[in-house]
């Protein structure tokens, strides 16, 4: 899988936005496409928790 550049990712989200997005839609798009991009770096370096580790971390709280 080829991975895409963040820059390519947020111009791709953006194109889909209506002409006259605002200026806040615009930036939580942006907000979104960037969170997103980190998930998927951290994914692919394996910083992940596992779905029971997690739920066993949080019975202890």
């Amino acid at each position: 899988m080829q991975t895409q550049t963040l820059k390519h990712e947020a111009m791709e989200s953006l194109r889909h936005l209506p002409d006259d997005v605002d200026i806040d839609e615009i930036m939580y798009h942006l907000y979104v496409v960037n969170k997103l991009h980190k998930s998927r770096e951290a994914i692919e370096q394996g910083q992940v928790v596992r779905h029971n580790d997690l739920k066993s971390e949080v019975e202890h709280w």
